[in-house]
């Protein structure tokens, strides 16, 4: 049987480091409740998020066209969906070029067979896809496909779509973007666990090469494991203001549980001291925390997953592939690996791989 690879993966962020403004927009929602204000400064100090980055500058009046937040967040006059998805429209094909163009691809363009997209913060049509194939010259042959309003596991469904593409047509070339631009969904309102939520998400585009080449990290394997009776902890739902979500304190717990009775499963069998390499979604602190009790990992086996947390936010769908880019830069042959990010349902997307160098 053919075996798939992911051969490289580029990844790039808007130009605007955005964290302290949506910190201090959290605060200013606050005012006058002095107990959940400190609650909102408590977890602010312990989100382990430094810097999360987004088209809209935090500078009241920005300069070459670019989008004040402070003109597109008006107190009291919030923008709409359709002006937020005027907005995506017009932001996300530039970093898509971008990130793709980082992947160095120079005369493969034409080789490109098929086209995978996981979104779940913006939508249009003609779409992404179609601007990815005109901005970056691919042909018009191409075969597309959509993996849309997934959330943050998208990714992992991505890889083993192009795993199954590759498997059947060995000379097939896999081109896979998860972009997200989740900036553009902030909420003006009172409710203490949506203003939380400013805490985590920033906007994150990856995109990654996925063939039957021998380089790189193969796919072996993947699992996923729903969660019972967690529905509503995860919820993604288009509202007239924007998407509306819903994260519950409860899913590290959830996790926490699912991963200690079915980690024989994802494992296939293999005891977790045989993995050398977790490229874990930072979805939040608290999320890593719960993976690193659940399987008694070591501190320094999330280390990559931390660090991208610390330096971009939880960018949903793009965020696990910037974890997967730092393991592929860095490991050596044959270390074994288990991918994981976690999403609606709640459900845990689960892949196995190794290193090939």
């Amino acid at each position: 049987m053919v075996e798939a690879y992911v051969n490289r993966i580029a990844t790039a962020v808007p130009p605007h480091d955005v964290h302290e403004a949506f910190l201090r927009f959290g605060r200013s929602l606050l005012q006058g409740d002095n107990r959940r204000s400190a609650l909102f400064h408590r977890m602010a100090e312990r989100a382990e998020i430094e810097h999360r980055y987004s088209y809209l500058s935090p500078q009241p009046k920005p300069d070459d066209g670019e989008v004040s937040a402070a003109a597109f967040y008006v107190p009291n006059r919030f923008p709409s969906t359709a002006a937020r998805m005027q907005l995506f429209e017009r932001q996300a094909p530039v970093l898509a070029e971008e990130t793709v163009k980082r992947l160095r691809l120079d005369g493969e363009y034409s080789k490109i067979s098929h086209l995978l997209i996981t979104c779940c913060t913006g939508f249009s049509a003609p779409g992404l896809d179609f601007e990815i194939i005109a901005r970056c010259g691919l042909r018009g042959s191409v075969e597309r496909t959509i993996i849309g309003f997934m959330g943050c596991y998208a990714a992992i469904n991505g890889l083993k779509l192009a795993r199954h593409i590759v498997r059947s047509e060995p000379a097939a070339r896999v081109l896979v973007l998860n972009l997200e631009l989740c900036s553009l969904h902030l909420k003006e309102t009172t409710n203490l666990d949506e203003i939380l939520s400013f805490l985590i998400f920033g906007d994150g585009c990856a995109a990654s090469i996925i063939s039957a080449d021998p380089t790189g990290l193969a796919l072996d394997s993947f699992c996923a494991a729903l969660i019972p009776d967690t529905h509503e902890l995860i919820t993604w739902n288009i509202g007239d203001g924007g998407f509306d979500m819903v994260l519950s304190g409860q899913v590290p717990a959830a996790l926490n549980e699912v991963l200690r009775s079915r980690i024989g499963e994802i494992l296939d069998g293999a005891p977790a001291s045989a993995i050398d390499l977790w490229a874990i979604h930072p979805g939040g602190r608290s999320i890593l925390d719960a993976v690193e009790h659940a399987l008694s990992l070591g501190p320094e086996a999330l280390a990559h997953s931390r660090t991208i947390l610390r330096r971009f936010g939880n960018m949903s769908s793009a965020t696990v592939m910037f974890v997967l880019q730092r393991m592929l830069q860095a490991s050596g042959k044959r270390r074994r690996g288990c991918a994981m990010a976690f999403g609606p349902g709640v459900t845990a997307e689960t892949m196995l791989f190794h290193a090939v160098g």
